[in-house]
């Protein structure tokens, strides 16, 4: 990480001072087919950026967590495409508008720190999103999936780790390039390994190295 907790805290400063809204879960934060209305800080919460396909589909991009900002490339670059952001969690976010964000980078240089550090993360996860690409098999592509998922929201449980979202069945076949049919199929078939455990959105990763062997090239 580059960035200092001084640098951090004068970041998060700057949202505070705007407004603060509150989300349940299944809000819109930014609807279908709305520019962004401002930039936004998760205080808590989580917040899925998806769009839909050309068959009607969603296509999961990435989930945004506590301390993240988002839509971050509009926010820097003032390109957008047609990113839908809709709360997994009752959520609170502080948003600012796009020009008070702009003036703050550019009158405060070192708060583009704690930027690098969430353009890096969000590069990291898009990089691992096409690696996982190339497996050929699908359970090889979910399984890498979700071990990306745990090292992000994993927290350990009694029963192994669980990845704390809600992960619905279409997301991840979005994620992986496959059918919700085969991805559903899948995920029985390792839960019936005792590799993993599903149910109602909630994945608990059992045998980590078991998981992890699947992968072996």
């Amino acid at each position: 990480m580059l960035a200092t907790l001084q640098q951090t805290a004068e970041l998060v400063e700057l949202f505070r001072g705007g407004r603060k809204l509150e989300f349940n879960k299944g809000d819109y934060v930014i609807h279908p087919g709305e520019l962004p209305p401002g930039v936004f800080y998760i205080e808590r919460g989580l917040v899925k950026a998806y769009d839909i396909t050309r068959y009607g589909d969603e296509n999961l991009l990435i989930i945004r967590k506590e301390h993240e900002l988002f839509p971050l490339i509009w926010a820097i670059t003032g390109q957008e495409r047609q990113v839908i952001y809709q709360a997994l969690a009752p959520t609170t976010v502080w948003r600012i508008s796009r020009k008070e964000f702009l003036d703050f980078m550019q009158a405060n240089t070192e708060a583009m720190a704690p930027l690098l550090d969430m353009t890096l993360e969000m590069y990291r996860l898009h990089s691992e999103r096409i690696i996982n690409l190339e497996y050929r098999t699908v359970r090889e592509r979910l399984i890498s999936f979700l071990l990306t998922m745990s090292n992000r929201f994993g927290v350990k449980t009694p029963d192994g780790l669980m990845i704390e979202v809600p992960l619905k069945h279409q997301d991840i076949a979005s994620s992986i390039n496959a059918t919700r049919e085969t991805t559903s199929r899948e995920l029985s078939a390792l839960d019936r390994k005792g590799l993993l455990s599903s149910k109602q959105s909630q994945i608990v990763l059992k045998d980590i190295e078991a998981l992890e062997s699947h992968l072996t090239r």
